[in-house]
């Protein structure tokens, strides 16, 4: 079997409406139609790389890569594992949750989208929820850290409900313009104080070592 080899495939992450999980091929087609759908107004960019202002085709085509892309890439010292997010068996966007050296640094980073028809309806929360869940109580984090452009308030609120603090600001160019990043970070007493989505992790012991940690 494939999680014989490779055990993140059976890794899973639940809330009370959402599962998250690295994609089937079929799933991550779905997120590939998903993203070319639309993830954001045309009009605004909450991206550092505008990969959203692609044409629909290649939208899709770079989710698809990345994804991929990503998986190969991983190594004990850093890696990245990039969730689908499913409601109700459809998926509606990717939870990526990451690390350097997690095993020193005890510090991870997050990055998330969702497909513009499931916004506004607290799957934000519940996905960043469940990855924060994953890195305090199942990977033994000590910190987290997140970031979004300023104008980018449901990222935001996203990041105050969870207990996120401000860290300082970067300055990055965006079509042509400067857009200003706000550093945010999460430490284990703040998502302690945070927690109230429920998370359940499936999974995860045969998983440690490829993250660079022991299997407890």
């Amino acid at each position: 079997m494939l999680t014989d080899h490779f055990p993140l495939v059976g890794l899973r992450l639940t809330t009370p409406r959402l599962e998250l999980r690295l994609p089937a091929p079929e799933e991550l087609a779905a997120l590939a139609d998903v993203a070319a759908e639309g993830v954001h107004d045309p009009a605004e960019m909450p991206f550092a790389t505008p990969w959203t202002d692609l044409p629909p085709a290649e939208r899709a085509l770079r989710v698809i890569q990345g994804h991929w892309r990503q998986l190969g890439s991983n190594t004990l010292d850093d890696w990245r594992l990039p969730f689908a997010v499913l409601h109700e068996g459809v998926v509606i966007g990717q939870q990526n949750l990451g690390a350097r050296q997690l095993a020193i640094s005890r510090e991870v980073s997050s990055y998330s989208w969702l497909g513009q028809r499931y916004q506004g309806k607290g799957f934000g929360t519940e996905m960043r929820a469940a990855v924060l869940h994953l890195a305090f109580e199942g990977l033994g984090a000590v910190s987290a850290r997140s970031g979004a452009f300023e104008t980018n308030l449901s990222s935001l609120a996203v990041s105050r409900k969870l207990g996120y603090e401000p860290d300082g600001t970067d300055r990055d160019v965006v079509r042509g313009a400067v857009s200003i990043t706000r550093r945010l970070v999460l430490d284990r007493d703040g998502w302690e104080r945070h927690r109230t989505v429920p998370v359940t992790v499936g999974g995860l012991a045969p998983c440690l070592p490829m993250l660079g940690l022991p299997i407890r």
